[in-house]
This record gives C-alpha cells, structure tokens and sequence, in this order.
C-alpha cells in the first residue's frame, strides 16, 4: 500500500472512531462498526493500532493535539487562555466527550495532555510566573492548569450547567467569556485587573 493511500485508510479509521467513541465510549464502540463505516476490514485496524485502546489513546491524541495547535498558551495570559479554550470547546465538542469517556472508563488521558513536552511546558510557564510574581504561587502548577482548564470546561458537555453550542446567541458566549476571564484572573493572577476580552 502506498504511504498516500496509507494515510488515508488512517485516517478514515480515525475519522470513524472519533464518531463512534464519542457516541458510545470506550466500552461501547465497536471495531467492526467503526472499521466498515472507515470502508476497511478489521484486520487493517489492528494493524494500525494494535487494539482498541490503541485506536482510542490515537483518536484522543489526534483532538487533543488540535485543541493544543489551536490555542496558544501563555501563563502570562491565562484569562485569554481559558477563553481560547471555551472556544475550543464549543468548535471540537467530540475530545471534551471523548476525555469524559475516558474518566468514566478509568481510562488515563493525561500522558496525552500534561505529560507531553507541550504540557510540560506550559507546566514550565506556570512555576516561571509564579516565580517572578505574574501568577500567585500557592497554588501548583500543575493545579493551576487542572483548575483554569475546568473553568474553561464549565459550559463543556461534560460541564454540570447547560452545554455552550455553536448556534447559540453571541450574547451567550460573550457573557460567558466574560466571566470565564473575569473568574480566572480574579483566581490566579496577583493583581487582578479587568481581563482582556477576545
């Protein structure tokens, strides 16, 4: 198979178990249903990914890795950050359900987020402006990411109050925007001015 045709029988494969994890879990997806619905047979999934945790961890990767390349971070920054972030969210619905599967699950996701050399980094910028006094250092770094990220996720499918779609009002979004970064730089910046909107 051509490395062309390769990557787009991959990709095909990722496509279709984005859909079916995010409808059904980990549990619940089926590999002989996402493998027909990718126009493959079964043998050629496992060949990519070895099983289905192996298919999941590349599904979660591949949005996650989105979600990274689309919101730049800066800890300088968090209130635009958690921002960019409800964004996200409301633009790739699929990773904040397929993240919700995986902790139902007890499926571990964070070598995919934190534990990265991305997240690594950001963990990095954290403890560096907690050090010269831009973010308030009582509480972790990685805490500080855990806790602005929720935040961010509040209005997320997996959030407890009603879920942020794309169709709803500018109105809406706004409001939330506003007192996401209203939240976020009351919660962790030392002098807490009036956050930048986007």
């Amino acid at each position: 198979m051509s490395p062309r045709k390769s990557d787009a029988t991959r990709r095909r494969l990722l496509d279709a178990a984005t859909t079916d994890f995010a409808a059904h879990g980990i549990a619940g997806a089926r590999v002989d249903r996402i493998a027909a619905a990718a126009g493959v047979n079964k043998a050629q999934l496992y060949a990519y990914f070895g099983d289905k945790l192996g298919l999941f961890r590349a599904v979660f990767r591949l949005h996650a890795d989105a979600v990274v390349d689309a919101v730049p971070f800066t800890a300088d920054d968090l209130p635009r950050y958690a921002v960019r972030l409800y964004d996200a969210a409301v633009a790739r619905p699929e990773l904040v359900r397929l993240a919700t599967w995986a902790k139902m699950e007890g499926v571990a996701t964070d070598d995919a987020v934190t534990e990265s050399s991305v997240g690594a980094a950001k963990l990095s910028a954290i403890a560096e402006a907690q050090r010269t006094g831009r973010v308030i250092a009582a509480i972790a770094p990685p805490d500080v990411l855990a806790l602005v990220t929720a935040m961010a996720l509040t209005w997320s499918p997996s959030g407890l109050h009603a879920t942020a779609r794309p169709d709803d009002p500018t109105a809406d979004h706004d409001r939330r925007k506003q007192a996401l970064a209203t939240a976020v730089s009351a919660a962790f910046h030392p002098a807490a001015t009036h956050p930048p909107q986007e």
